[in-house]
């Protein structure tokens, strides 16, 4: 199986980037299952009804988040349909939507970071107790991180080394270069990095964000604009142990 998973696709420049680029990737890599993390695709923060829809019409499979999934109230009630969107599965027991879907015989598990990320139950157990109660075993699995800090991804690439194909840290929006395969045989990364306008500050207005930091007042954020960089990570898996051969990296730029 050979699996794309795409860095934080940030507004209407990172969802047009997918639109043009994935349809000819899924041909010229011949994938068999397209991620991708969503959480900032609604102008930068959140993800809606219609912006959801322009992702999965452009050929990814499967939407993933973090902690940004409920910035758009409109898409909650989506989260309970059979549209493929995940919030972490370490939120708190009662709220909308689902840590973890199975497609094409892959589980797809989206987690959230605690450190500098705020309040969640803890990504480590909740993974753990999901896949003790797995009865049926699937093809691979792969595991979005959606974290901050590298510490924290790297801990969980090794807790779960040998136990699913992949662990990919998003949120960042910066791409590392640490993309390898562990010595138990999962996939990993650090961070994707992003789907977004390259002459910004991780996907905003370098002007905005400048701003903010030299005032300290309030600054509402706008996406930025120009040239747009798409980061992925191509995932190359084995069926007959669930883990994985290969990971690459899968970095273009689009005017």
């Amino acid at each position: 199986m050979r699996i794309l998973v795409i860095g934080d696709v940030i507004g209407r420049p990172g969802r047009k980037a997918v639109r043009n680029l994935v349809p000819g990737l899924r041909h010229d890599l011949g994938l068999g299952l397209v991620i991708a993390n969503a959480e900032n695709a609604a102008g930068g923060k959140g993800l809606t009804p219609d912006t959801a829809d322009e992702l999965l019409d452009s050929g990814v499979d499967v939407l993933t988040s973090g902690n940004h999934i409920w910035a758009q109230k409109e898409v909650l009630p989506l989260l309970d349909s059979d549209v493929p969107i995940l919030r972490p599965l370490n939120y708190a027991p009662g709220v909308p939507g689902r840590g973890y879907i199975r497609r094409k015989n892959v589980l797809i598990v989206n987690l959230v970071g605690r450190t500098f990320m705020g309040q969640a139950d803890c990504p480590f157990r909740a993974i753990n107790q999901l896949l003790e109660g797995l009865t049926e075993k699937p093809e691979a699995i792969v595991v979005d991180f959606h974290a901050e800090a590298t510490s924290e991804k790297q801990a969980m690439g090794r807790y779960l080394d040998g136990r699913v194909a992949g662990v990919l840290g998003t949120h960042t929006h910066v791409g590392t270069i640490d993309a390898r395969i562990l010595p138990r045989g999962t996939a990993f990364v650090s961070d994707i990095g992003m789907v977004g306008p390259s002459d910004s500050v991780i996907g905003d207005s370098v002007d905005d964000v400048l701003r903010r930091f030299l005032t300290h007042m309030p600054q509402r954020l706008s996406v930025g604009k120009g040239p747009v960089t798409f980061n992925s990570v191509l995932v190359e898996t084995e069926p007959s142990t669930g883990l994985s051969t290969r990971i690459t990296r899968i970095d273009r730029e689009v005017e």
